[in-house]
This record gives structure tokens, C-alpha cells and sequence, in this order.
């Protein structure tokens, strides 16, 4: 009998921290023309970072590993580097996460699970590139996968909250932030027998026995995984997953016929669209690439209809994107009421007068509240057009402190200030979307909302729901907010109810947050029915701000 030999990859040797030394990581995105265009942000603050820890409290930095100059870049760019990365460190070293880019979560979160030193999420609080979309994004799926660890933000890293919240993570290995903004509701509160808490009841009983199916053309978008939710608590709130394939989508697109896509895009022209058209594909956009959308946004409806879905969504990154131009028309034309009509194979118009919930980036956590918020609204004969935002900046103007939300391009037309009419057509920047497509961009309208997010902890799902206000800021404000972060995507200025700037960064599970506008005279009962609709579908519901109920 031959004996058995072990023979495993020789282990790395572990990189060892000196007295008062700290390990920093830049973990980036998969896409290098983009971590090339964000390189130098993230550099300058490094510069800062290690400025701070060196001159405020005589500890030093060490890069956890090198630049790479031949890619133009030093971030953490997959999987595999991320994880040897990981497994090259002393497992108990103090590790700071540093993010001022947009990073792919999954690159480096599965080792940071078994990291047992102190971890810090740090993100600088800036609109150039989405460093604290970023870092909401990697709070999020750290807290789904159950690991500790502490956040930290600043627009420049020379504040006193700052340096406060340093010195304690330094010191302890942890920052406490106050979280109270946030107040669980049980079945015993008396929101529940209100006459729209009976209202919610009723909506949440019928999902369970009916189920809300959610179409998802492949998941895991962007390194998102705080976005993809476990079976069995997708199950436990009535709400499944019909997985569908991207591949099967163009398939869908080859049979929409040349005909049909320009009917649609002159349809959306005839209604005002501002498309921004050029000749060349490669930095402009073309009718091409609109008609293409116009295939997609055709074929996902008729997806609905096949598969009796309530919702559906697109990864649209990794393999779309370099496949078919982009899908955030398509995601957007598709979420509105006022719709290029679709027939299924039987001539009838699909969802007629009625939008299709898009859960843009096929986040699940958003795909909840957002399909949810439809059902809802639409029982009660309310405007139930839904989307998700990007947490992207905030800043303050005239005293107040105003967030930007914003998104790939894929809002409502409802959503924008003058509909159909007030939507701008931009290119989708080429750093992201080689093949181009068009945005719904423009500024959105003043209004009243509800805002939602789920996440999980184990299998039970967690909903945190909020109230807040839009607002059509003077032009001369919303363009610097625009040409602050990327002036291609439609923008939200708004503020939360109860909920100030840094109660959001210490307690969001998530970089995404979902809007839907509701009128003031309704607000509050959609809340109580809401809060009670989630109670019901058995979730664990976290009211925000102080709303009074």
C-alpha cells in the first residue's frame, strides 16, 4: 500500500508589524481604467493618512502591498491578489481599509473574516469618486458575513472627529458611533392595529401566500456581496428569486427586430427626451446605442410576463457590459408608468399604465423594499414608481445640509423634474461602459419620500425605514453638486428626516438606499402600513430619525 504524502503550496511568510506601526489597503475595482482614473486620489490620501498617524500619534504606515506601476495603479484589483495579500500579514495586525474609490467588496472581505486584528473601514467624505459608496458598501457586507469592525470618515482627515475616532481605534481597536437615530418596531407597538397598520397587514399577508417573484439577470454585481441574501430568507418574507441569466437576455434582445427599437427610441424622442447625440461610438452617444437599450428594456418586460415576475433587475457589469451598451435606460424607461407600450405574444400591452420595479445592479437589498413599496402603493392608487440611489456626497448650502444621491442613469422618468420631457440622454462614461448607452439623467424633482434598505444578519431579514424631502436646488448649486460627482447620472439633493450625515455613515448597512416619492398628505399612513407590511412578511423593522407613528 503506497502511503499517502502530503504536499501543499508552500505557505507565504507572514509580514510582521513593528511597536506602533499599522497595515494600510487599497482595494480598488476590477475594471483598471478605472482604478488608473482614481489612482491619484487615493494616493494624495495616503499622503494624508499617513501624515496624520506619523505627526498626531507618532505611529507609522506600512503598505500591505506594492504599487503596481506597470498597471498604473496600487489598488487591490480581484480576488486572488486580495486574499494573498491577506494571507501574507501577522493575522493579529491593526489593518485600515482605505477607500476613496468605488472597491469590489469581495476582493478582500472573505479574508478579512478570518483577520483577527482591530479592522477599520476609512473613506474619505468626497464627491470625486465614490470612496464613501465604497466603504458603506464593504460596512454592509462585513456585517452580513458577521464580522466586526469599526468605520471612520472625513472630507480631508484634519477634523476632530477625525482624529478622535483614530486615536480610539489606535488605542482599543474599536470607534463607537452613536446609533440611536435607529429604533427597532416589534409586532407590539401600536402602529399595528392602526387602520393603515391593518392596511400594511393585509399587503404583507398577501405576499406570504401569494410570493412577490423577483427576476435577477445574474447576481453579485460590482463585488456587492452585502446585495445577495440567503435563499431561506428570501423565502421566509415571501419574496423568491427566479434566476435568470444575462446570456438568456441578449438571446431575448437578438429577437426584438430592428423596427420595433426605433419605434421605441422615436417614441421616447417624441416625448421630449434630450438624447445627447455624437458620431463617434466610442466617446458619443449614437441612435445604436439607444435602440440597443430599447431591445433590452422590450425583452426584460417580456421576461415579466413569462416568468409572472414582479420586479426584475440586471448585473450589467462584468460581461454586459462589454457585450451590449449599458442598461440604465432600459432599467429606468422600464421602472416609469409612462412607457413605450410592449406587447407579449398575445398583443396585449405588459403592465400597461403600471411601471415594472427595476432593481438596478440586482441588489437584493434593494430589490425588497423597493418591490414591497410598489405592491404597496400601488394597492392604495399612489404613484408607485421606485428606484434605488448611490449614498453618493452631501454638502451643506445656505445652512442646511443636503445629501446627493445618485445613480447610473436609471430613475424613473417620474422621478425627474418635468418627466419624459425633462430627462437628458448622456453617454455612459467610457472608464465604465466601453459600448456606450444612454442615461435617464437629469435633476429630481422636489417631493416628499419613504426611503428603505434591507439587510441581513444570519437569515433574518432587517429593514431600516426613513422619510425625507427632495429638493430642486437653485441651478447654480445643483450643477456644482452635478460636475462634483459624475455629471452623466441623474441626482437627488434631499434631506432626511430626523437623520443627519453622520448618523447615516455610523448606521447604513449599505452603499445603495431606496426612494419612492409619496405625497405629504399621505406620508405618514404609507409609513404605519409600510412599517406594518414588513412586520407581517416577518422582518425585523428599524424606524429612522424619530418619525412619530
Amino acid at each position: 500500500m503506497t502511503a499517502l504524502t502530503l504536499n501543499l503550496p508552500e505557505k507565504k511568510q507572514r509580514i510582521a508589524l513593528g511597536n506602533k506601526e499599522v497595515f494600510v489597503i487599497a482595494n480598488g475595482d476590477l475594471r483598471d481604467t478605472a482604478n488608473q482614473t482614481c489612482w491619484n486620489v487615493q494616493q494624495s490620501f495616503e499622503t494624508k493618512l499617513e501624515a496624520v498617524l506619523k505627526e498626531k500619534f507618532d505611529f507609522t504606515v506600512r503598505r500591505a502591498h506594492p504599487v503596481k506601476d506597470e498597471q498604473g495603479h496600487g489598488f487591490i484589483s480581484n480576488q486572488r491578489e486580495g486574499s494573498d495579500v491577506l494571507a501574507s500579514i501577522d493575522p493579529k495586525a491593526p489593518v485600515i481599509v482605505l477607500m476613496t474609490a468605488w472597491q469590489y467588496s469581495h476582493h478582500v472581505a472573505p479574508s478579512l473574516v478570518h483577520h483577527e486584528g482591530p479592522v477599520l473601514l476609512l473613506a474619505n467624505f468626497d464627491g470625486t469618486w465614490p470612496g464613501l459608496v465604497g466603504a458603506l458598501c464593504m460596512a454592509g457586507t462585513l456585517t452580513s458575513l458577521g464580522k466586526d469592525y469599526s468605520r471612520l470618515w472625513s472630507e480631508n482627515f484634519d477634523d476632530d472627529f477625525f482624529y478622535m475616532g483614530l486615536q480610539s481605534w489606535l488605542e482599543s481597536g474599536q470607534i463607537e458611533h452613536d446609533t440611536s437615530y435607529l429604533k427597532e418596531i416589534t409586532k407590539e407597538h401600536p402602529v399595528t392595529a392602526t387602520k393603515a397598520g391593518k392596511i400594511g397587514q393585509q399587503v404583507g399577508e398577501y405576499i406570504l401566500e401569494n410570493k412577490e417573484i423577483m427576476g435577477l439577470y445574474d447576481m453579485f454585481c460590482m463585488g456587492m456581496m452585502n446585495g445577495v441574501f440567503p435563499q431561506e430568507s428570501l423565502v421566509k418574507i415571501g419574496m423568491p428569486i427566479e434566476a435568470l441569466s444575462q446570456s438568456a437576455l441578449l438571446h431575448d434582445m437578438s429577437l426584438v427586430s430592428e423596427e420595433q427599437r426605433e419605434e421605441c427610441l422615436q417614441w421616447y424622442i417624441d416625448r421630449g427626451m434630450d438624447f445627447k447625440f455624437g458620431t463617434d461610438a466610442a466617446t458619443e452617444l449614437t441612435r445604436e446605442q439607444v435602440k440597443e437599450q430599447c431591445a433590452m428594456m422590450i425583452a426584460m418586460a417580456r421576461a415579466t410576463k413569462r416568468f409572472g415576475l414582479t420586479s426584475v433587475g440586471v448585473q450589467y457589469q462584468q460581461g454586459l457590459k462589454d457585450s451590449c451598451a449599458a442598461s440604465d435606460f432600459a432599467e429606468g424607461a422600464i421602472g416609469s408608468s409612462e412607457r413605450f407600450p410592449i406587447k407579449d405574444d398575445n398583443g396585449e400591452v405588459i403592465s400597461e399604465g403600471k411601471p415594472i420595479p427595476c432593481i438596478n445592479e440586482v441588489d437584493m437589498g434593494t430589490a425588497i423594499p423597493q418591490t414591497m413599496l410598489f405592491r404597496l402603493l400601488d394597492s392604495l392608487g399612489l404613484p408607485s414608481e421606485t428606484t434605488l440611489h448611490d449614498i453618493r456626497w452631501g454638502s451643506e448650502f445656505e445652512g442646511t445640509f443636503y445629501w446627493d444621491f445618485e445613480i447610473s442613469g436609471s430613475v424613473p422618468f417620474e422621478h425627474i423634474k418635468g418627466g419624459i420631457a425633462g430627462a437628458i440622454g448622456n453617454r455612459q462614461p467610457a472608464m465604465y461602459f466601453p459600448l456606450g448607452g444612454s442615461t435617464v439623467s437629469g435633476q429630481c424633482k422636489a417631493g416628499t419620500f419613504v426611503w428603505a434598505r434591507a439587510h441581513y444578519k444570519g437569515t433574518d431579514v432587517h429593514l431600516h425605514i426613513g422619510t425625507g424631502t427632495a429638493f430642486e436646488l437653485p441651478q447654480e448649486e445643483f450643477q456644482r453638486r452635478l460636475n462634483a460627482t459624475s455629471k452623466e447620472w441623474p441626482l437627488m439633493n434631499c434631506v432626511l428626516d430626523g437623520v443627519g450625515r453622520d448618523d447615516l455613515m455610523a448606521g447604513h448597512q449599505s452603499n445603495h438606499i431606496s426612494v419612492a416619492y409619496v405625497p405629504q398628505e399621505n406620508l405618514k399612513e404609507v409609513v404605519q402600513a409600510f412599517v406594518t407590511q414588513a412586520l407581517t412578511q416577518n422582518m425585523r423593522v428599524h424606524l429612522a430619525g424619530g418619525i412619530a407613528i
